[in-house]
């Protein structure tokens, strides 16, 4: 059994493009099978006459199944790149019992579009014509050409046309033509309640219509008339005929997984001249790699003379801006009738529901607060702002009641404009998807701009120590190992006990570097103490020396420091210490005590304070400003919306809160919190300096934890990250693709949504960028006086917890979880996974060298035998003419670059989830759960037993290859080592032989003999291994010594 459903037509559509129009389109939903028709562009009254087949899967449930006919309006025809591809206009739900059973029984009837919500604008009716198609047995006999039928079929099937395929399957061959004359009779003459509807313009009357009614005949001559085309009934196919389904048209597949998809959305960056300066009347220029995005912005400053509503004379006001379902409200100003709120409320054009903008004054009250006043504006009288205009100054505006009458007192100070995200009220705005939220939430959700605090290394040398006597009351005691403590902040370094043991005038001569950060709030200390016992150690005295001048250095060139004596002071405990450096000098003027300590200090702001990997790193300049270098070019990110993202909050009935956080060099940028969707759309767009093309900026999504005030524990989640490396984008070209974001899980990768974003980097200097390529990528500080790798990865932890202790004290804070997931906390920690990845890595950097040698392989085995010969001739050549080499090796290598150029990468890198053995199929369940194991692990005895016999194997094939390499080295040394006397004894004397033979013989004759050699035939090689092979594998190694 068939449902056949015609879609004739529809009239008097919802307008939804702007333009007073709409590009409609019906999808029918039957039995979880859906198909739609095509799409009519700027039509509100448009006509289909289109046919579509269902299947009846259960006759005896289809009473009870409803058929869903939905018209929308298809956005893509503007907007190709649109987050929501339709806008709904109207629904119609027939229920299957009214469905009729039968073609002849079916009449065409008009259903007037039903809304979806409660907030849907909903306009005209829809001409359809529903019935079931019976058993084909029973009415329709065999066919008597039945393979006409079938070509007929097949051509419908190959059109794609459901139309077509249903009348070609169900119609008879040859349709007597008088009954066609007839109907056309019917059609042409005859008047019906059509024509009369078109030409009057009465109010609709929907009931049905009969399918042989014609056009009105009382239409003007002047005015065609309406006419509706109904589709013909189609009898059942005959028996034994295969009927051809159409299937729903089904969008392109968006590509990889995890691949970037290219996108090209109508930014002002991409657009031609003309397009551009058109564009500029809609977004200031500095917005040019953004959709320009409509707000209605209503700036509330103050208000004056209010009359007083309560009994007492007391007036708590406060303002109510209502724009159709959305509500702005200030917060209300205790007993003040001159009230100062200073606050301004943004309306998205999504939002703007309503053509008048209402702003209500009230009285906060206990039980019902009180109406004051309001004034109204009208949606077309407001005023449009474009930067770089200046802000528009607001007015006062008298008050009215709710009839409108003006009141004596009362005035109001209002600024109401429509702008974009490039007003300068944008970021502080209270914006209408967040009005309901409270102030501590709706601080969260703002868009700011931060900076990373000024780091410098602090360099602490502890030489040696003078008179140091034993700690307590205790005398004649001899004085235990002492050590020096230093501590800055929360980093706390100890030297080695000083010598000679026991000395009172210890040496140390040992260097530690310290991360310090700007204004230098914080002192040094540092404490000289006796270790008396195990685990216990005596305070001797303590010194507390400002991180400033003159007590420290600053040094900018990289000379040499003075050493400074220091007076240790006994006095102070830990507590005094920490209260401050004032305090400790005024103890320290009242005391006598003489050991003192011997420092050299000096802040080393020559160097870079790594507070990420060097492998993506975004800023590579020293601290001091003198000797920094000067910017090469801008770089400037688009951040334009998401899709797709995994609802976050579906525990707590709600989708996902994302924002987006941005870093690149000091600068870090957040874009504002949208509430409660997975297609995010911000276009925002932000700027950064670039001082060195082999940088990399990195983007993250973010989770708000703290939109509805969460508590102390709740956390931003991560939902995934982007890094675009700036060397690898061409100049002035912007980037518009949908980055895949990706998270690795314990239970393996998940795909969590995809991140639209522009990119585009300029350059400004081209002298100085191409220079870069030949200065080192440190500053030169870190190669004349090199830090030790394990003490640059302790500092550049300390580097990244002080940034993130900086950025989270900020309003609204910059969380540690955040900028730990952006500056890669964990990566120094083990992960197989990542393990096999780089072993990968190496294994395809020798892959090149594995082909050149099998290449050379075939060419010695005369494999292609023309090839071989060319390169016979070749050798020849370079051998006669060795001053060629070297030119044809480059000129070789100009070639490759050149044809590769044009297969060079259109497309950024991004995330690799293969290169990573990130995916199912490459690593193991268990090698995930020990990657995001704990430290110290959490897990049971016998999983840590098991992983480290994973572990301990893995280990042992790598020493068995470290083993081998070890050999063939040691074999090396063994040629003249004469461990083995015989053998060093013939290498020795047939170095001899060979020396006096290259002296004889001229070296191109020796080169043409050993190459012919190394060429020669198949027919004249061995398959045992070679003279030289067999006499280097017997040479003696160290591994037999091992035990």
């Amino acid at each position: 059994m068939k449902l056949v459903v015609e879609i004739s037509d529809a009239a008097d559509l919802a307008p939804k493009d702007g333009a007073a129009s709409c590009n409609p389109y019906v999808e029918v939903d039957f039995d979880d099978q859906r198909q739609r028709t095509a799409t009519k562009p700027a039509d509100r009254s448009p006509y289909w006459n289109q046919t579509l087949v269902f299947d009846v899967r259960d006759p005896a449930r289809f009473p009870s199944l409803p058929v869903d006919v939905s018209v929308f309006h298809d956005r893509r025809l503007q907007d190709h790149n649109a987050l929501r591809p339709h806008t709904f206009l109207g629904r119609v739900r027939i229920n299957g019992a009214s469905v009729a059973p039968s073609p002849e029984e079916a009449v065409l009837q008009r259903y007037p579009l039903e809304k979806r919500g409660l907030f849907s604008r909903v306009s005209g009716d829809i001409a359809l014509r529903i019935y079931l198609v019976g058993d084909v047995n029973e009415t329709v006999p065999v066919s008597a050409a039945p393979n006409q039928q079938q070509e007929s079929v097949a051509a419908a099937a190959a059109s794609g046309d459901p139309e077509r395929i249903v009348r070609s399957a169900f119609a008879p061959q040859q349709p007597p033509p008088v009954e066609q004359s007839e109907a056309q009779g019917q059609g042409k003459s005859g008047g019906g309640p059509a024509g009369d509807e078109h030409e009057a313009r009465p109010p609709r009357i929907f009931r049905s219509v009969p399918a042989s009614g014609g056009g009105g005949g009382g239409g003007g001559a002047d005015q065609q008339p309406r006419r509706t085309l109904h589709a013909v009934a189609a009898p059942p196919p005959p028996p034994g005929q295969t009927v051809v389904m159409p299937k729903p048209t089904a969008a392109a597949p968006p590509g990889p997984a995890f691949g970037l998809v290219e996108t090209k959305p109508p930014l002002p960056a991409k657009m031609g001249p003309r397009a551009a300066a058109a564009a500029a009347a809609k977004i200031a220029s500095t917005y040019d790699m953004v959709e320009p995005m409509t707000y209605l912005y209503v700036s509330v400053v103050k208000a004056r003379d209010l009359p007083n509503m309560d009994v007492t004379g007391a007036l708590d006001p406060y303002v109510e801006v209502k724009l159709g379902n959305f509500k702005g409200v200030t917060k209300h100003l205790d007993k003040n009738p001159n009230p100062v709120w200073r606050q301004t409320f943004a309306f998205s054009q999504e939002h703007l529901q309503s053509n008048q903008l209402e702003v209500v004054v009230k009285d906060k009250d206990m039980i019902k607060d009180d109406f004051v006043g309001r004034v109204l504006f009208d949606m077309t009288d407001i005023p449009k702002r474009l930067p770089p205009d200046s802000p528009l100054a607001p007015q006062w505006y008298r008050l009215a009641d709710r009839h409108g009458e003006k009141l004596r007192h009362g005035e109001i100070m209002l600024a109401v404009w429509i702008g974009t995200q490039a007003d300068e009220a944008f970021p502080e705005a209270w914006h209408s998807d967040a009005h309901s939220l409270p102030f501590e939430g709706l601080s969260n959700t703002r868009s700011k701009v931060y900076y990373s605090p000024k780091l410098a290394y602090l360099k602490v040398v502890a030489i040696a120590a003078q008179d140091v006597y034993p700690a307590g009351s205790e005398k004649g005691r001899p004085l235990a190992p002492t050590i020096a403590k230093i501590q800055l902040g929360w980093q706390v370094r100890r030297t080695r006990p000083g010598q000679p043991q026991g000395s009172p005038n210890p040496v140390w001569n040992e260097e530690f570097m310290f991360v310090a950060g700007e204004p230098f709030d914080e002192p040094l200390v540092v404490t000289v103490e006796e270790r008396v016992a195990a685990g216990r150690d005596e305070p001797v005295g303590r010194v507390i020396i400002p991180v400033v001048s003159p007590y420290v250095y600053r040094n900018d060139l990289a000379k040499s420091v003075e050493s400074k004596w220091f007076n240790l002071s006994r006095a102070l405990t830990a507590d005094e210490a920490a209260a401050g450096v004032t305090a400790a000098k005024a103890l320290a003027e009242k005391t006598t005590f003489s050991t003192k300590i011997h420092l050299r200090l000096s802040l080393e702001t020559a160097y870079h304070v790594l507070d990420e990997s060097t492998h993506y790193s975004s800023d590579l300049q020293p601290s001091a400003k003198k000797l920094r270098k000067s910017s090469i070019g801008i770089l400037e990110l688009g951040i334009l919306s998401a899709r797709n993202l995994v609802p976050m909050k579906a525990k707590e009935g709600r989708l996902t809160d994302p924002y987006c956080v941005a870093k690149y060099g000091s600068k870090w940028v957040r874009t504002r919190t949208v509430l409660n969707t997975l297609a995010p759309q911000w276009n925002e767009q932000y700027t950064w300096e670039v001082f060195d093309p082999c940088t990399i900026v990195t983007v993250a999504v973010f989770d708000n934890g703290h939109v509805l005030g969460g508590g102390e524990g709740s956390k931003d989640q991560r939902i995934g990250k982007v890094r675009v490396r700036l060397s690898t984008l061409e100049i002035d070209r912007v980037y518009t693709h949908f980055y895949p974001l990706m998270t690795l899980t314990p239970g393996g990768l998940k795909k969590t949504g995809e991140l639209h974003l522009a990119v585009r980097f300029t350059c400004t200097a081209w002298a100085n960028m191409l220079g870069m390529y030949a200065k080192p990528l440190l500053p030169k500080m870190h190669y004349s006086h090199p830090i030790s790798v394990l003490q640059l990865d302790y500092l550049r932890f300390q580097a990244m917890q002080m940034v993130a202790a900086r950025l989270g004290r900020a309003e609204p804070p910059l969380r540690r979880e955040v900028v730990e997931y952006m500056l890669d906390v964990d990566s120094h920690m083990f992960s197989l996974r990542r393990s096999k990845a780089n072993f990968k890595r190496i294994t395809s950097l020798f892959s090149g060298a594995v082909a050149v040698a099998k290449w050379m392989d075939g060419i010695c085995k005369w494999k292609n035998p023309l090839t071989t010969v060319l390169v016979h001739v070749l050798f020849l050549i370079l051998v006669c003419y060795p001053e060629l080499i070297l030119p044809t090796v480059f000129l070789y290598l100009f070639m490759i670059g050149v044809w590769n150029y044009r297969r060079r990468p259109r497309k950024p890198p991004h995330m690799d989830t293969v290169l990573s053995h990130a995916e199912s199929g490459l690593v193991h369940p268990d090698e995930l759960d020990e990657e995001f194991d704990t430290f110290p692990t959490s897990k049971s005895g016998e999983v840590v037993r098991m992983r480290y016999d994973r572990l301990r194997s893995v280990a042992g094939r790598v020493q068995t290859v470290v083993g081998d390499l070890a050999t063939q080295g040691e074999r090396a040394q063994a040629l003249l080592s004469w461990r083995d006397p015989r053998a060093t004894a013939i290498f020795v004397m047939l170095s001899l032989v060979v020396a006096v033979v290259l002296y004889v013989t001229p070296f191109q004759v020796v080169a043409v003999v050993l190459g012919l050699y190394l060429l020669r035939h198949p027919r004249f090689r061995s398959k045992q291994p070679s003279v030289p092979f067999n006499f280097y594998k017997r040479l003696p190694a160290k591994s037999d010594m091992l035990l």
